[in-house]
């Protein structure tokens, strides 16, 4: 049996992406609300408070990797989800971009020698290639890094405090006195804003919470938390108190390592350029593993091309990371390494799927309301989460206009290709339909044409689907129809019901499958009674004696009855 993570393993993976954001979020926030910067930041770990009652939730009852686009595939459409996931994977992108500039930064503070965007370049290409050759993220490094992070950030907020000891209070008040453009309450909301960014890798643990032992994943989310709580603020508080505001503007792309050598000299200085060089570089490895697993989850649900499902000797899938480089690479040259620009394209992704995960909680409260779960957030603080998110997405939108056209650039042409993907068959059906008016003579080109899109149309509808009933009524299995017509082309769907000694089929399930035959004649609907107890040994019993992936099979949501967990069953969704 494999391995699951704990606590300290768990938040180690997790905690390098959230904990890494204080390098370069106290500036930024600084930037925009100045002296109230730290206030700002204080505000933002209250709304973080609040979802980890709504990841508490929702992961609590849906315990499966893949983050908001897993909470929507279960509760809403698959286009809903598709959405959620081009946003999750713009959102890692612009993570890696980040956090690899970002290190290259702090290394270039101490060795001032190299070219910035030719080296970040080379660094998120060491990642490729590692993630290639089969080296994943090992929680054994994620926690020597995680934990020489922390002790750096410690003993660096120790000398600053010391120095703010020694020195006194003469630079806060200068920096307090510093004239702000507008009222406090804009600069307040300005800086939330931009400091919404301090919570980029909050939702990292729902990715890969399968991974993890049972208990840990409230853990990792209260730990992070406490980090983004502690540190954040502090560290903004701190260099507003030893640091000349024009100081900290200057210096704002390794702000950190430049509050290091005032404190302490230039041996704090380099201790914290190296953990910043190391963290920024664990996040870049994190956002290379969590892609992964996101963009072949979609590939394999058949929402992007099949082709990024090849794999090499190590079982690598090399297509998905040299894609995802090359998207890492474009945003980089357009943005030109500019931090602030970078920021913005990351913060509006990222809030987006913050929100979208928020509506994935709404939907599991009334569409899975009998489905367990170990905690429930509450409506007030569900709907304030989403509502002070929504208010960031508006600032950062207000503060950086430009900055929703670069995010659009990138989501729109991966929109594209994931609801082609989805809607593909009918985008067939009207080429075959064009063919006829564009090619009357029906000539050579025309059968050739005419022949391979038919060719594709039969390959995507040949894969068959399950789903799983006993007792459902003709209404229900009416539902699972529409959802399979409107999310998932295919000609046939096996209904299967699973029975033991004690059980009996009722006596009108037939009957209202033979209805369903005759109202759906483009599926071909078989129903199939198999004896046996139904659970995770029978579905792969199944899965391998018809050749259907779990993630093509159905449920209806399951009581607080049900035998088994969600996460026992594989990748089988909810749909009723």
């Amino acid at each position: 049996m494999k391995k699951k993570l704990n606590q300290l393993e768990a938040t180690a993976i997790c905690g390098n992406d959230i904990s890494s954001s204080c390098l370069y979020v106290s500036a930024l926030a600084i930037v925009y609300a100045g002296q109230y910067a730290w206030i700002s930041l204080l505000i933002v770990a209250g709304v973080l408070y609040l979802f980890r009652g709504v990841y508490g939730e929702v992961v609590g009852a849906l315990p499966l990797n893949g983050g908001a686009y897993n909470a929507l595939l279960n509760t809403t459409k698959k286009s809903t989800a598709s959405l959620a996931a081009s946003l999750t994977v713009l959102s890692y992108m612009a993570t890696a971009v980040i956090s690899a500039s970002e290190a290259v930064k702090y290394a270039y503070s101490i060795w001032s020698v190299f070219p910035v965007v030719p080296v970040t370049i080379g660094l998120l290409a060491v990642f490729m290639g590692l993630v290639i050759i089969g080296i994943g993220e090992s929680s054994k490094v994620a926690i020597i890094i995680f934990v020489f992070h922390l002790f750096s950030l410690t003993l660096l907020c120790a000398y600053c405090i010391l120095f703010f000891i020694e020195n006194g209070v003469d630079i806060l008040l200068s920096n307090f006195r510093t004239p702000i453009e507008g009222s406090v309450l804009n600069a307040l909301f300005l800086g939330f804003s931009a400091a919404m960014l301090g919570i980029s890798g909050f939702e990292s643990s729902a990715n890969y919470v399968e991974e993890q032992q049972e208990g840990v994943f409230p853990k990792t989310l209260r730990n992070m938390w406490i980090v983004v709580t502690v540190f954040n603020p502090l560290i903004a508080f701190l260099a507003l108190a030893i640091v000349p505001m024009a100081n900290i503007s200057s210096n704002q792309d390794a702000l950190l390592s430049y509050l290091g050598g005032v404190s302490g000299g230039n041996w704090l200085s380099l201790l914290i350029g190296i953990d910043a060089a190391l963290v920024l570089s664990g996040a870049v490895l994190t956002s290379f593993v969590g892609v992964g697993g996101l963009m072949e989850r979609m590939a394999l649900d058949r929402i992007l091309p099949k082709f990024m499902l090849k794999r090499n000797q190590r079982s690598s899938p090399y297509m998905i990371y040299i894609i995802f480089f090359i998207l890492c690479v474009s945003i980089l040259l357009v943005t030109k390494g500019n931090l602030a620009k970078l920021a913005g394209v990351y913060t509006i992704a990222f809030l987006s799927v913050m929100v979208l995960f928020g509506i994935g909680n709404m939907l599991l409260k009334i569409n899975r309301s009998k489905l367990p779960r170990p905690e429930r957030a509450s409506w007030p603080g569900l709907i304030l989460a989403i509502s002070a998110v929504m208010v960031a997405m508006l600032g950062n939108i207000i503060l950086n206009p430009y900055y929703l056209m670069i995010f659009a650039e990138y989501l729109i042409p991966t929109l594209f290709v994931v609801f082609f993907m989805l809607y593909r068959t009918a985008i067939f059906k009207i080429i075959l339909v064009v063919l006829t008016y564009v090619f009357p003579d029906r000539g050579p080109l025309f059968k050739t044409l005419h022949r391979r899109t038919q060719r594709m149309l039969t390959t995507i509808n040949k894969q068959q689907f399950v789903f799983f009933t006993k007792h459902d009524d003709v209404a229900t299995l009416n539902k699972v129809m529409l959802y399979i017509t409107r999310n998932e082309p295919t000609k046939i769907l096996k209904i299967v019901a699973v029975l033991d000694k004690n059980d009996t089929i009722p006596i009108r399930l037939k009957q209202d499958i033979d209805v369903l035959n005759r109202a759906y004649p483009k599926i071909n609907i078989q129903f199939i009674v198999e004896e046996g107890v139904f659970g995770p040994a029978k579905i792969k019993e199944f899965s391998k004696r018809w050749s259907i992936p779990t993630n093509f099979m159905f449920i209806g949501s399951p009581s607080d009855k049900f035998p088994h967990k969600i996460q026992e069953l594989g990748e089988v969704r909810m749909i009723v």
